[in-house]
This record gives structure tokens, C-alpha cells and sequence, in this order.
């Protein structure tokens, strides 16, 4: 892999390589754009075969949330790191005191927080250490469990999604069919039920199944099954990339809007949703409520705030719709624009020209 090459195309700014020998530290820091503002974005620890898989992952999903940010209206840019190591065997104390004064020596330019094979209890250790993260325990001010936040943003996208689908934003007797039933999933459900929608659900825990037919009388179906059923609106909540080559074309949803990651499996499905005439909702704009509620924390945590701010996901939802429109090009497409439309904005607004003969300046923060 031609680091620098690749660091250039995508226009990165910065790729840290933190080791500590006593605990086992092997963390890779990934900082690719700060013209909004400090770096944001998770730690994941993961058991990656390479050194250079772990590498590319922390690049892809730092310029993942330079878009989600920007996307968000956060004064925010995108960061990742991601550290080598199983989760369950290999952690310990030290690792993360040590990732936190690396993260301190950085001095603002990253700001860390939750992520997979991460926990709020490791936040703290790394709060000991440095006051640059997030998701930490309520105890230290901190929001805690993001789910409910998470789902009420995509529940407000969602009506959004459905104005542009069938010309009005009520999801009263509108049939929705959800696609896995974890803590972002049921919250939705809930906000879905109490304005009368019908639900149809699905998941491998059956528990969690049971549970939305007994609180919300849902339907339930096989996994398999939730592509082709009778719905309006199709909610994939699950794993990423249930939009393909073999559920597309059994689809009857007029409107897709859910809370999962990655939802379409490659770029090329986005396209054949837009010629399809279905409403496609960019994940990372509907599921933005997490990360609009961490980045609350940042100015001392405050609910009715960061819930205000949460509600906007309509807005920016609607905004994406407008810019499929105006340039003709699918929404996954729209909203990459409008994230980067912002970024290039802020970056004019940011530049102090000095006249009379000065140096011009040019500041990122």
C-alpha cells in the first residue's frame, strides 16, 4: 500500500502510528479533514489480519465521519483509530491510559469515543488521561446509552423520507417493515407505534422480536422474508449492505429509511434505487443522532439541546432530496455533495485575507 499516494488522492491530513510495548498498544489514529473543526470519530478495536487491513479500515472510516459530521452541521471534521487486538483477551488498564495521553498530545486536533469492540468503561480510562473524548460514563457528564437519541433522529428522517415518497410526513397507517430489533430498532418502533404505524419485524433474537409484537403488536416474519414484504417504508436497522443484487428486486417499499450502517453494498445499488423511482435515505445522514448527541458533551452536555439539534435530521434529510433533484444524481451521491459543499464553504469563510501587501493566511482549525 502506497501510504502517501493513497493519503493524497483522498486528501487526508495526518496518519499517526501510537505503540506502547508494556501494555500492547498497537493503535493507528487516522485524521483526514479539520476545516469544520476538531476531528470526531470512534475507537474500534478489532483482530485485523494485516497491519495494512487495519490501516485502511481507520482511513475509510475517518473520511466516513469527516462526511457524517459535515453532513450533521457539526463544527466538527473526521477522525478513526482503530487498534489491533482481540477485544475479549487483550485488553488492559495501561492500553488505554497510554492511547489516552497520545491522544492528549495531539492537543484537541482528535477527539475520541465509543466504537465496536469498545465500551463506555474503556472511554473512562481513557478519560483519565486526556479530556479529548466522548461516550463516557454519565457519572463524568456524559449523555449516556445514545440508542434512544440515535433512533429519535432516525425516526424524524424518516418522516422526512416519506414526504418526498408519498407527499406528506404523517406515518399514521403507513406499514413499516423493520429489519432487526436492537436498542436504536425498538426505540424506533415505538416512536413509529404511538403515531399509529403498522410495524412488521424481524431478527434472529427472537426475544427482541417477541417483545415488538407484545408492546407494539408487530408482525413478525423470517429474516429472509422482510425484503418482499406488503410495506410502505423498508427500516434495515441491522447489518450493513442488505441493499443488493437479491433484495433489491423484491422490494415493494416505496421509501427506504433505517438506522443501519452501510446499507447499500456498493454505489451501483444506489443508482438502480434512483432509476427504480424508490426513496433512498443516506444512512449517514438518518443515523446521525449519535454522534449530534456526543458532540453535545463537548460543551457540557445538555439534553434539550443536543435533542433540538437531533430534530434537524429532517431538515438535512429534505436537503439531500432537493440536491438529488437539482443535479439529477442519486441521494447516496446528494448527500456526499451536500457534505462536501459545506466543508468547501467553511473553507473559503475560514481563509483571512490580508491586504496592503501582507501574507494571505490561510487557517484550518
Amino acid at each position: 500500500m502506497e501510504i502517501f499516494n493513497y493519503m493524497n488522492e483522498y486528501d487526508y491530513e495526518q496518519l499517526l502510528f501510537c505503540q506502547d510495548a508494556q501494555s500492547g498498544l498497537k493503535a493507528i489514529i487516522a485524521i483526514h479533514d479539520t476545516t469544520l473543526g476538531p476531528a470526531l470519530g470512534g475507537t474500534r478495536m478489532w483482530t485485523y489480519k494485516t497491519e495494512e487491513e487495519a490501516i485502511e479500515d481507520a482511513l475509510r472510516l475517518a473520511k466516513g465521519m469527516t462526511y457524517k459530521n459535515a453532513a450533521a452541521g457539526l463544527n466538527l471534521g473526521g477522525g478513526k483509530t482503530v487498534i489491533i487486538g482481540d477485544p475479549k483477551k487483550e485488553k488492559n488498564e495501561e492500553m488505554f491510559r497510554a492511547f489516552g495521553r497520545f491522544i492528549q498530545g495531539l492537543n484537541g486536533r482528535y477527539i475520541t469515543a465509543e466504537d465496536v469492540g469498545t465500551t463506555v468503561q474503556d472511554m473512562d480510562i481513557i478519560h483519565e488521561e486526556t479530556d479529548y473524548v466522548t461516550g463516557i460514563s454519565p457519572a463524568f457528564g456524559s449523555s449516556g446509552n445514545p440508542s434512544p437519541v440515535t433512533a429519535y433522529g432516525v425516526y424524524r428522517g424518516m418522516k422526512a423520507a416519506a414526504k418526498e415518497g408519498f407527499g406528506t410526513d404523517s406515518l399514521e397507517g403507513k406499514t413499516v417493515a423493520v429489519q432487526g430489533i436492537g436498542n436504536v430498532a425498538f426505540n424506533l418502533c415505538r416512536h413509529l407505534h404511538e403515531e399509529g404505524a403498522k410495524l412488521i419485524v424481524t431478527d434472529i433474537n427472537q426475544e427482541a422480536v417477541q417483545q415488538a409484537v407484545d408492546e407494539f403488536g408487530a408482525q413478525a416474519v423470517a429474516p429472509d422474508d422482510i425484503y418482499s414484504v406488503d410495506c410502505d417504508i423498508y427500516a434495515p436497522c441491522a447489518l450493513g449492505a442488505t441493499l443488493n443484487d437479491e433484495t433489491i428486486p423484491v422490494l415493494k417499499a416505496k421509501v427506504i429509511a433505517g438506522a443501519a450502517n452501510n446499507q447499500l453494498k456498493n454505489t451501483d445499488h444506489g443508482d438502480i434505487l434512483h432509476e427504480k423511482g424508490i426513496v433512498y435515505t443516506p444512512d449517514y445522514v438518518i443515523n446521525s443522532g449519535g454522534v449530534i448527541n456526543v458532540a453535545d458533551e463537548l460543551n457540557g452536555y445538555n439534553k434539550e439541546r443536543a435533542m433540538k439539534r437531533v430534530e434537524t435530521i429532517y431538515d438535512k434529510v429534505t436537503r439531500v432530496f432537493e440536491i438529488s433533484r437539482r443535479d439529477q444524481i442519486p441521494t447516496y451521491a446528494a448527500a456526499d455533495r451536500m457534505a462536501e459543499e459545506r466543508i468547501n464553504r467553511l473553507r473559503q469563510s475560514r481563509s483571512t485575507f490580508l491586504q496592503n501587501g501582507h501574507h494571505i493566511l490561510s487557517r484550518r482549525s
